[in-house]
């Protein structure tokens, strides 16, 4: 006999998105990378499952929410949450870690070699479209015309920014070299963002009251979102791209890596993992995606229409993004 499961509501978060430490415990549980190695017939039961409980249908193989939640979280991890497709394996949540230490830590390994830095930086840029493309909107998809133009002005931003300071840095101590895919990432980052999401510039992102009302659109919104977004994604690349550096420059010191020079990607590949595996969800964290904005923040011809329609709001909400 079946277990009749209590309703909750699986369009939202399981855990109170007002606090920090909530916000990482979600996103703990999104970016899992061992999402990344599901089966396809794990993935497909839990696809199941979250349908079923949807249309309120039975679901005699989950005995309890705990389990039921375990299962949207597989779900959210390889479905597009618009169209329901499943997803491109490189190009989901659970696969940014081990995509991202293998990149970051090839980036810093081999920095100092032009080849090495062409071909890394546009990997790494490559990976990212992917990665954009796998997660466009259902409602508003990326052009292939937008994503070709970000792809390209990513790529030769990061790769200007990298050739510019190798050449600059080139005899300063090893570990100011070490730092320069940090700064490519930033600029690619800074690039990258806005122009994947040109048209929120353009046209605004849609406000909403705390019931989910929608009250117009605002382009002032849209700026603080990608601004959010573009720093989360930076200070997310830091701690493995400058802490790998300094680890790496005080084993180069004591002479470990002229003894184990076999030693120098695996090392850095290994501790760039550690560090993203804490930084992806802890920096997505750092702001709600749920974000909010005062009223007196927004544009003045929107502010007076809302002061007119609902004076009553002084805050309304809108998709951050991630």
């Amino acid at each position: 006999m079946a277990i009749e499961l209590p309703r909750v509501n699986l369009d939202e978060p399981r855990y109170d998105q007002s606090t920090y430490l909530n916000r990482a415990k979600h996103f703990l549980i999104v970016t899992n990378p061992l999402n990344a190695f599901a089966t396809e017939e794990q993935l497909d039961r839990a696809a199941r499952i979250v349908r079923d409980y949807r249309a309120g249908k039975p679901v005699p193989d989950v005995s309890s929410v705990d389990e039921l939640w375990s299962a949207k979280y597989l779900y959210d991890s390889a479905f597009h949450p618009d169209t329901g497709e499943k997803m491109l394996l490189v190009g989901r949540m659970s696969a940014q870690v081990p995509m991202n230490m293998t990149i970051t830590g090839c980036m810093m390994t081999f920095y100092k070699s032009t080849p090495a830095v062409i071909f890394w930086q546009w990997f790494n840029q490559s990976f990212n479209a992917v990665v954009n493309y796998t997660n466009r909107s259902g409602a508003s998809p990326i052009s292939q015309e937008q994503l070709l133009t970000s792809y390209c002005m990513a790529t030769g931003g990061a790769l200007v920014t990298a050739l510019s300071l190798n050449r600059l840095v080139r005899n300063a101590p090893p570990l100011v070299g070490r730092l320069v895919p940090l700064a490519a990432v930033a600029a690619a980052n800074c690039i990258n963002i806005p122009l994947m999401r040109i048209q929120e510039i353009k046209n605004g992102v849609t406000l909403l009251d705390k019931d989910g009302n929608e009250l117009g659109q605002s382009v002032r919104a849209a700026k603080e979102g990608i601004s959010a977004v573009t720093f989360s994604r930076i200070l997310m690349a830091m701690p493995g791209m400058v802490f790998t550096p300094v680890l790496m420059n005080t084993l180069e010191k004591r002479g470990f890596l002229r003894r184990f020079p076999w030693a120098n990607a695996p090392i850095q590949t290994l501790f760039c993992g550690l560090c993203l595996t804490f930084a992806t969800p802890l920096c997505c964290a750092l702001f709600s995606q749920k974000a909010s904005i005062n009223v007196s923040s927004l544009e003045e011809d929107l502010r007076e229409k809302l002061r007119k329609e609902r004076p009553e709001l002084d805050v309304v909400y809108y998709n951050k993004g991630l």
